[in-house]
């Protein structure tokens, strides 16, 4: 097995490590099965089937941290948020806000630019049941604590969900940065200053919660236009 490196230089450096990753053999076993076995509607792709590196802009002042890839999206594409639903949601909302030069994300070379925002996930390989295990998110913590450190432009955070709520809050407390008053709690739509960031926390776009009305279009134009309006010029 691999293990996360302590120190890396680069964010092409620590996405080549995380493409690279072993160290859960039960994310393993399901991202590999999947990319063999194939939905039956994309039995003439070739699946990704590793982990799933960040991705966007390094120098954006915006990161978005998720939960984890699809085991048809992400799994397949090798891009986050793309191939799948909740990608269609949301960068057809980054695009309306002007961080996405275009609406939609179906492939890793479909042309897609993101303008000040990167994006990651608390856990980088497609878990089964999208459930993720507590060991899994302590191996992939060190990414996430990576790709903060490296990104040295960013000033908001965006959560989607709770968990990813949560993975963003541990990343910052482990960079050094506190928060006054009492500690955040995640809620739609609500910010919150952590040091010398600011996280943002929205429901995450998963087809389940916008299909139910849960997140409607208009209320993540209101995270992203509250995202726009935090960044300091």
């Amino acid at each position: 097995m691999t293990s996360a490196p302590a120190v890396h230089s680069t964010v092409a450096d620590l996405n080549r490590a995380i493409c690279d990753c072993r160290l859960c053999p039960r994310l393993v076993s399901y991202r590999e099965e999947v990319a063999r076995v194939k939905r039956r509607a994309f039995l003439d792709q070739t699946y990704w089937g590793k982990p799933i590196p960040g991705w966007g802009d390094p120098d954006a002042h915006v990161w978005i941290v998720g939960l984890a890839p699809a085991a048809h999206g992400g799994n397949r594409t090798g891009r986050i948020f793309t191939g799948d639903r909740s990608g269609d949601f949301l960068y057809a909302a980054l695009h309306r806000a002007g961080f996405a030069n275009q609406p939609a994300s179906v492939s890793s070379d479909d042309g897609l630019l993101m303008s000040d925002v990167y994006l990651s996930a608390a856990v980088r390989c497609a878990p089964p049941d999208n459930k993720p295990l507590p060991d899994e998110f302590a191996h992939c913590r060190p990414y996430l604590d990576a790709d903060l450190r490296l990104l040295t432009n960013v000033q908001i955070v965006l959560a989607l969900g709770k968990i990813a709520f949560d993975a963003a809050m541990r990343t910052l407390a482990v960079a050094g940065q506190t928060f006054s008053g009492p500690r955040p709690v995640f809620g739609h739509n609500v910010a919150h200053d952590v040091g010398r960031y600011r996280l943002i926390s929205s429901y995450h776009p998963s087809q389940r919660n916008t299909q139910t009305g849960l997140l409607t279009v208009v209320m993540m134009d209101q995270v992203l236009q509250r995202v726009k309006s935090s960044i300091a010029t």
